[in-house]
């Protein structure tokens, strides 16, 4: 059920960030939920090989290599997902910090409401 709804509310954020970011365009909900699902799939199975093979770069950057990698995340999500584009990479970083960023309170709130 924790999955559904993260996946409910990472839909809602990819609509609302789509209207708000100029270089970010999703054709209709439906595609917003199939982003949604290819973006949780792409951080499972792709994300952990990425952060592997750029452990060097990612070290020497103390960390900040991995909204790069980020931002490749949401790139591939691109190419896979008909009707949903990012125009560039600096649009596909802070796409993926936004999307960070809500999906980061949401978890914080329901942990809040959890502990009560």
């Amino acid at each position: 059920m924790k999955t559904l709804i993260k996946i409910f509310f990472t839909t809602v954020f990819v609509l609302i960030l789509a209207n708000l970011l100029p270089g970010v365009n999703v054709t209709n909900w439906v595609t917003a939920l199939l982003v949604a699902v290819v973006l949780g799939l792409l951080n499972i199975f792709v994300k952990p090989i990425l952060v592997l093979f750029t452990l060097p770069a990612t070290i020497f950057t103390l960390g900040l290599f991995l909204l790069v990698i980020n931002a490749i995340i949401i790139l591939l999500c691109d190419e896979l997902v008909p009707g949903f584009t990012v125009d560039g990479f600096w649009y596909a970083l802070l796409f993926s910090l936004l999307l960070s960023f809500c999906q980061s309170l949401v978890v914080g709130l329901s942990e809040k409401e959890s502990r009560n």
